[in-house]
């Protein structure tokens, strides 16, 4: 065939009557070409939903099987049948999320997520900006938006919206450029749904407007008024066979009208241009119904049925979707356009192969070629997965337009259809190994920053009103993350903290503490081996997620440290008495933990040697013991020196913990109690401390400027016990101090080294 060119006037007439045609709806040629169905095609039967669902599954999980027996190549923009981030893929990735939402199959969802993942939801054409803009790229960004909208993980859609957001000044740019960034037909399925997709799901009408401006310059430069088709691109709009006849390619005008369905899905109904995109989509849909064939499909050139008289699918696909598509919104008459859809859809599944594939799929490319029955391809079977959707709801009563997105997943599901990677080679086939990573993953769980909970700008928490019998909690700026599953229950635990200078933190259902380790030492001299108490009020460990606040200092809901020890002795620190001065040593210098849970909490640490007099050196080792169901710990010291002869071990509590004046301190000698309710926080409450002492080692108590000081007579060598316990008023225990007091003078502690 010989191609004829338009003559200048022609084509400037054509172009010309484009704005005319939408004004007054459809064009002398659409509506003399209008489908006119007979009796017997108005009663076509409607496929059944199942039949059509068991179809679409057989597609669906041969598409993926295929795929997944592809090596997936490093650079995929060529990739035709491989797992790749192209629009090959990306239309596949459409139709399978929309069956996705149908069915909940497990396997799709978890291919779909695997395919986002393995692209680490980013979108190709990074090298250029010419790249960055071509639509193609983007059209798995529906894929993105799918998953978001499902599971509400920020990260899913964030490389796009940066995409989109650097894209928009380019869509928008006035005057028109003289080259059209979406200037061939197929770029308005890809990217057009996606931007108004995004402003959906932002509330951001920014993207929608980027995308009506592109989309009109798109149409102004290829749409045929006369034939209410799109050309391909510029080079086919003069192109003319040797009887006149225009070079309209099926699958272009299947992709311009599936993108117009998928952008009306999330158009607002006011939305200004909105009649406009309708009238377009109602012209399309009559002149393309009046060009199907008797057996149910379309020529892959519209207008040439003669020169492409083979099956041809992916075009056909997408009109039997944007017809059917139109009746279920009440966009097209059902009487007209229902016998064009079952006689469609008739055809598309004559041409699925014994695979389950649909077959009869044109090659890549960008105008009518020969098509072979076995050709299949990713885009053909979005296609079909596209329209029988729409087909399986033929029988249902229209829904309006715009749809809303889906609803998120439960958690639970979220999870089961994540796809959970294989563990690393170094792990597989080792016990010990598998042991280890699981630990470091509970770890990983455990300890990361959470952005969704304690990031910053965040709305002020509200603090939940007390319980009965209980005081009112401090105020909360904004509430910590819960504790992972499995962890909020009480146990006793101990736990080495190096991301947080090497503190070690103990806690069981009533209490809570640290000491502090080398690193602190080393980031803020002269730090000592004082004790600091918190404040708690929930039984299940909280000290690790209160730190991972950055600031444990304040109230998050669950707990808090304002108990400054600095320096000093804080809640049962201690050390020798000698000329009248405390000598102290640094922060323990080794530790090791003999028992995490779940019913006590054990570790042991060393201390480096240090002066204690005027020429004497001593070292400590100490063990700590916190079981369930108390405020107390138990310490067994062991002290060591460099001379013979007796020591004096002051066991201290800070005077000033959390306010300018000193709090009440008690000493009952003869039981060896000693007692410390704290100046009262008007905010944060008041800590109540105690020691439990051996009455036979007591020597002296001592007043400093910094710490009470209880003196007790030690034996280098020779193992002591003592007992250290914190309580907090706005915990759950105690609520005043002669209940603290009471609940000290009921201990019955042991001061045997050996229990």
């Amino acid at each position: 065939m010989i191609f004829q060119p338009l003559s200048p006037l022609a084509r400037i007439l054509a172009a010309s009557l484009a704005t005319a045609s939408l004004a007054t709806g459809l064009s002398a040629h659409a509506v003399a070409a209008a489908p006119k169905p007979s009796a017997a095609a108005k009663s076509a039967a409607i496929p059944s939903p199942d039949g059509v669902l068991a179809v679409l599954n057989r597609a669906n999980a041969a598409q993926i099987q295929a795929m997944r027996a592809e090596p997936i190549p490093v650079s995929t923009g060529g990739a035709v049948r491989e797992m790749s981030s192209n629009w090959v893929s990306a239309t596949y990735y459409v139709g399978a999320a929309r069956l996705a939402r149908v069915t909940n199959d497990r396997d799709t969802l978890v291919f779909l997520s695997e395919a986002a993942e393995h692209f680490n939801y980013g979108l190709r054409g990074a090298r250029s900006p010419k790249l960055m803009l071509n639509a193609d790229e983007w059209a798995i960004g529906d894929l993105y938006e799918e998953l978001y909208a499902r599971r509400k993980q920020p990260g899913v859609i964030m490389p796009l919206h940066q995409r989109l957001d650097w894209s928009v000044q380019h869509l928008t740019r006035t005057p028109i450029p003289q080259h059209l960034v979406w200037w061939w037909s197929d770029a308005l399925f890809m990217a057009p749904p996606v931007l108004a997709r995004m402003s959906a799901q932002t509330g951001d009408r920014t993207y929608l407007d980027a995308m009506d401006k592109q989309w009109w310059r798109t149409f102004a430069r290829l749409y045929d008024p006369d034939e209410s088709l799109y050309f391909r691109d510029e080079r086919f709009i003069e192109r003319r066979d040797d009887q006149g006849r225009k070079l309209f390619w099926s699958r272009g005008n299947g992709w311009v009208m599936a993108g117009m369905a998928r952008v009306l899905e999330s158009m607002p109904a006011d939305y200004g241009s909105r009649p406009r995109y309708l009238t377009t989509f109602q012209a399309m849909a009559k002149r393309v119904a009046s060009l199907q064939r008797a057996d149910g499909l379309w020529a892959s050139s519209l207008m040439q049925p003669d020169l492409f008289p083979e099956a041809e699918t992916s075009g056909s696909a997408f009109f039997v979707y944007a017809l059917a598509w139109g009746i279920n919104h009440g966009v097209l008459d059902r009487a007209t356009y229902l016998p064009h859809v079952t006689r469609g859809w008739a055809a598309l599944e004559a041409q699925v192969l014994p695979s389950g594939m649909i077959g009869a799929v044109q090659k890549t490319g960008d105008q009518p070629v020969t098509t072979a029955p076995g050709d299949i391809g990713p885009y053909g079977t979005g296609a079909f997965l596209l329209a029988g959707i729409e087909v399986m709801n033929l029988g249902k009563p229209s829904t309006a337009l715009p749809l809303a997105e889906p609803a998120p997943d439960a958690p639970d599901f979220i999870v089961a259809t994540t796809p959970t990677p294989a563990l690393p080679r170094t792990v597989q086939g080792s016990p010990e190994e598998t042991a280890r990573h699981a630990a470091e993953m509970k770890a990983v769980a455990a300890l990361a920053y959470d952005p969704a909970i304690e990031g910053p700008g965040l709305a002020p928490a509200t603090v939940p009103p007390a319980a009965p019998g209980q005081p009112t909690p401090p105020k909360m700026i904004y509430r910590m993350a819960p504790p992972p599953a499995g962890q909020d229950r009480p146990r006793a635990t101990v736990r080495y903290a190096p991301e947080r200078l090497d503190d070690i933190l103990w806690e069981n259902d009533r209490t809570a503490h640290r000491i502090y380790g080398p690193a602190l030492e080393l980031a803020e001299p002269p730090s000592t081996s004082g004790i600091d108490a918190w404040g708690k009020s929930v039984r299940y460990p909280f000290m690790t997620r209160q730190l991972r606040t950055g600031d444990q200092h304040a109230y998050h809901g669950e707990g808090i440290d304002y108990y400054n020890v600095g320096t000093f002795r804080g809640a049962g620190g201690l050390g020798v008495w000698d000329g009248g001065k405390l000598w102290v040593s640094r922060n323990w210098k080794s530790y090791k933990i003999l028992k995490d849970g779940p019913d006590v909490a054990s570790f042991k640490v060393d201390y480096a040697p240090w002066r204690a007099g005027a020429a004497r050196k001593v070292w400590e080792s100490r063990t700590f013991t916190l079981p369930m169901g108390t405020n107390f710990t138990r310490l067994v010291s062991t002290f060591q020196s460099d001379r013979k002869g007796p020591l004096t071990v002051a066991v201290g509590i800070t005077k000033k913990p959390t306010a300018k004046t000193p709090g009440a301190f008690s000493l009952d000698k003869a039981k060896g109690v000693a007692t410390f309710w704290d100046v009262t926080d008007p905010d944060k409450g008041t800590m109540g401390l105690a020691l439990l002492l051996d009455p036979r080692q007591i020597v002296d108590v001592v007043e400093t400027d910094s710490d009470w000081l209880v003196l007790l007579k030690v034996s280098p060598d020779k193992p002591f016990v003592y007992y250290m316990g914190a309580a907090w008023d706005k915990g759950l225990d105690f609520h005043s101090r002669a209940e603290w007091e009471a609940y000290v003078q009921a201990q019955k502690p042991s001061f045997d080294p050996a229990k």
